[in-house]
């Protein structure tokens, strides 16, 4: 073996623990411990383990996309599943119209339109991906 390989192998002994998530436990200390990296780093990309970050962030991603699949959803069903989770009724959503509008969108009689997704991703501060 050469001296390089040798050195490889002395600091990937200590590297792959912090790399692999290949179960829940594992993919539960990789969240904690990227947490902990982002509240350190924050979005300093010359912070020296800024690459264990983005290495970190994409792992996790990929194990996520795996044991986690977001279901398809409508833009109705999203606008519904919000609306829940904010307490909201047909009549508190003025970025879509009025309760007779938000009503016929929930039922599924009427789609929202791009001015409506604009507006309802501003006020819930997501992408207006999430309601096409």
């Amino acid at each position: 073996m050469t001296l390089l390989t040798n050195e490889l192998q002395t600091h990937w002994a200590n590297i792959a623990p912090l790399l692999s998530i290949r179960n829940e436990r594992e993919y539960n200390a990789a969240v904690k411990r990227l947490n902990a990296l982002l509240d350190e780093i924050r979005d300093d990309e010359k912070h020296p383990l800024y690459g264990l970050l983005d290495t970190l962030g994409s792992l996790i991603a990929l194990y996520e996309e795996e044991h986690y699949p977001i279901p398809e959803a409508t833009g109705a069903e999203v606008l519904r599943f919000l609306m829940d989770e904010h307490g909201l009724t047909q009549s508190d959503l003025p970025e879509i119209g009025s309760q007779g509008v938000v009503s016929e969108i929930l039922n599924g009689k009427r789609e929202l339109n791009v001015r409506q997704i604009r507006g309802l991703a501003k006020r819930f501060k997501v992408s207006s991906a999430v309601f096409v």
